[in-house]
């Protein structure tokens, strides 16, 4: 993480007239290492304090190296202001995800879990999923629980990495929040990622679902991006009718 880039309010449509004005901060892929700046951390976190939003989410990736070297970092990023929901990423398994867990005490664990967050004296449905590659570490996914659970509306799904839009399509979620790709994080990789994943960045719709994807914070592999800068994300939820929607 270098910088902490400047925050962008995204407007998002979605069907839901429940989820209208909603603001929610997108953080995601943070990849958080050993050389990692502590006091970046601490900057990223008061910068996001200031902002305006209900909830914070954040999409997998928060960790690129075993949490015994970053306990410090991660104590740091517990600050953040009101509640955080966040789920697993594919380098969160391999470097240790029950001890992130541990050190995460301020922040709520949403892999195979459900919750209902109230909203101008509505409820809505949040959900979240195990990254894709839970399977490679004996962790199932419940994706029949969850879709259950958000088949119920407003409901608002979340994964690591974007080709869970189909779950999100299958239980007719309003809205599903995801990261994974950063964005191609050096140009022209995008054109690479494209073959992997249905989406890269940025927001899409899809029937009755809004799609959006983080571009994260952190790197992976070169700790450098061209053509993709970091992203800290505001999404403010505008309902629209279905026909409407872009």
């Amino acid at each position: 993480m270098n910088s902490i880039p400047q925050a962008q309010t995204i407007e998002v449509f979605v069907k839901n007239r429940k989820l209208d004005d909603l603001k929610i901060l997108h953080l995601s892929d943070l990849h958080i290492n050993k050389k990692s700046s502590k006091t970046k951390i601490l900057e990223l976190v008061n910068y996001c304090n200031n902002l305006d939003f209900d909830f914070c989410v954040i999409t997998g990736d928060i960790i690129d190296c075993k949490v015994s070297y970053i306990k410090e970092h991660l104590y740091i990023l517990n600050r953040l202001k009101k509640n955080v929901y966040y789920v697993s990423g594919n380098h969160d398994f391999f470097y240790g995800l029950e001890e992130l867990k541990k050190e995460l005490t301020n922040f709520i664990f949403m892999d195979n879990s459900y919750t209902v967050i109230a909203h101008k004296n509505e409820i809505i449905h949040l959900a979240g999923l195990p990254d894709r590659f839970s399977k490679f570490f004996g962790v199932k996914r419940d994706e029949n629980k969850i879709v259950q659970f958000l088949e119920d509306s407003p409901s608002i799904f979340i994964s690591h990495q974007p080709k869970d839009y189909k779950i999100a399509l299958k239980c007719d979620a309003d809205l599903f929040l995801c990261g994974h790709t950063h964005g191609g994080q050096i140009y022209p990789f995008h054109y690479l990622v494209k073959l992997i994943q249905p989406f890269v960045a940025g927001v899409f719709y899809e029937k009755n679902t809004a799609i959006y994807v983080n571009k994260g914070l952190g790197t992976w592999g070169f700790h450098f991006r061209f053509m993709a800068k970091a992203e800290i994300s505001i999404l403010k939820l505008i309902s629209k009718s279905v026909e409407s929607l872009p």
